[in-house]
């Protein structure tokens, strides 16, 4: 069993003991102090809620909707629905926050309570650190029964989400309609199944091949969206001659792209493609975190914007973004955050953004990637035992290579000529993340095994 307090939000396997797993106890009483904060920072009592479609989901739902009239906080449920869904609703319900039912691309045993604030953002490190300080304690008085909160269920954000997205200046459904694409969809069994085709549908698309967009919450592989995880949607786009697959985590805000011959078209390019697209008619600046691909930098600079690096979070790239007024940014796994739409990764805005790009085009998917600069990256770790100091370990590598470019904003990342090594410890187990990049996956591995060796000299020699 696994319970994970982080300042964006509680995740964990569910059973088990409190404050092992996500157990019932666990789910009322962050749900009541996430409330708490929302009454205290705003003095709205209304939160917007929904979740994906994964099993344990009605249940955590049932609790955290309980739990929040009683503390008299009305709710509007939207049922089963997507992250990007449930942050461009809370604003748009003027309510003091929202909770995201979800552990994105964890696996079937997982659920989570992501946490947001008025405005539909995660909320802030400090924010964060409120909630769980007020969950410990739960020194405060509940509601009688007549100021207990309402709830309303509302179904119509699937539609209102839509809209948004084909109210887009760039946004070209006339286009998409003409390029008359045959597309496959893998929704993991979760919510995707229900808004990918129905986006894909109002923007003209009349040929879409599903698979697993059952929204059963039985998920039938790894709902994380990677290349070994997807080998079932690259046979049914190539068995049916589709132009490209598209494929979503649980939550929809991720997403990752498959070629029409097969072939991962790669989650580390969804945000640089479209971002290549933004920037063609919307000069800018652009942001993403220090782990994402170099190609965002390449094809920023190509348009006469500023690439900035932001520490790995989605929280972290979003101020970023405010601060340097980014007109797109995003993270490599698959994430769009699009400011015209909201502050959020939004894998339904990022697919409208996409096949307007493709369809103007005019090229095949692949033709499109090969039009981008080729880099190759690698993701490792490094187990340490417990209770070793990692911020030293991380300082002696820093040391050791202090004549190159680096940044220590979020662990290390040290930038060479043509690769680069980001090392980042793990909040939750002792072990340090490696991740590099290079023109060539040879080189890339190379590079991070020159680092991991570094690391394990530094530890053998107790630094």
């Amino acid at each position: 069993m696994t319970l994970i307090k982080s300042i964006s939000g509680i995740r964990g396997t569910i059973g088990g003991r409190s404050n092992e797993g996500l157990s019932p106890l666990d789910i009322v009483k962050f749900t009541a102090g996430f409330g708490k904060l929302i009454q205290k920072n705003t003095g709205i009592n209304k939160i917007v809620i929904g979740r994906d479609a994964r099993i344990s989901g009605e249940m955590v739902r049932n609790l955290v909707v309980g739990t929040l009239q009683s503390i008299g906080i009305d709710v509007i449920d939207l049922g089963l629905s997507t992250t990007p869904t449930v942050e461009i609703a809370v604003p748009m319900e003027r309510a003091g926050g929202g909770i995201i039912l979800t552990a994105s691309h964890n696996p079937a045993q997982w659920n989570a309570l992501k946490l947001l604030n008025e405005k539909g953002e995660f909320i802030d490190d400090e924010q964060g650190k409120m909630v769980l300080e007020i969950a410990e304690e739960l020194d405060f008085d509940f509601s009688d029964v007549y100021s207990l909160g309402k709830v309303e269920i509302d179904n119509s954000y699937l539609q209102k989400h839509i809209d948004a997205i084909l109210s887009l200046e760039l946004v070209d459904a006339e286009a998409i309609k003409e390029a008359n694409f045959k597309i496959a969809v893998d929704a993991v069994n979760s919510t995707g199944g229900i808004f990918v085709p129905a986006l894909l549908k109002a923007l003209g698309v009349k040929t879409v091949y599903e698979i697993y967009c059952d929204p059963s919450g039985y998920f039938p592989h790894n709902p994380e969206p990677l290349a070994e995880h997807l080998t079932d949607l690259s046979n049914l786009v190539v068995e049916n001659e589709a132009d490209l697959g598209i494929a979503v985590d649980p939550d929809v805000d991720r997403l990752c792209f498959v070629m029409e011959n097969g072939e991962m078209f790669g989650e580390e390019y969804t945000l640089v493609a479209v971002a290549d697209f933004i920037l063609e008619s919307t000069p800018g600046n652009t942001v993403s975190n220090l782990s994402s691909t170099r190609a965002l930098r390449d094809v920023t600079l190509k348009h006469g914007g500023e690439y900035y690096a932001a520490a790995v979070g989605e929280v972290n790239v979003v101020n970023k973004m405010k601060e340097v007024q980014a007109v797109i940014g995003g993270e490599g796994n698959g994430g769009v955050i699009y400011p015209e739409t909201h502050y959020g990764r939004d894998a339904l805005a990022g697919i409208a953004l996409f096949l307007t790009h493709l369809a103007k085009k005019k090229v095949s998917i692949s033709e499109l990637k090969a039009s981008y600069p080729v880099y190759h990256m690698s993701k490792n770790k490094i187990s340490l035992t417990e209770g070793m100091d990692i911020d030293k370990i991380l300082d002696g590598v820093r040391d050791l290579y202090k004549e190159e470019n680096h940044s220590t904003i979020d662990g290390l990342k040290i930038d060479f000529e043509n690769e680069w090594v980001h090392l980042r410890k793990s909040n939750t187990e002792p072990i340090i993340r490696v991740y590099s990049e290079a023109a060539t996956a040879v080189q890339a591995n190379v590079i991070a095994e020159k680092v991991i060796n570094d690391v394990l000299s530094l530890v053998e020699s107790n630094l």
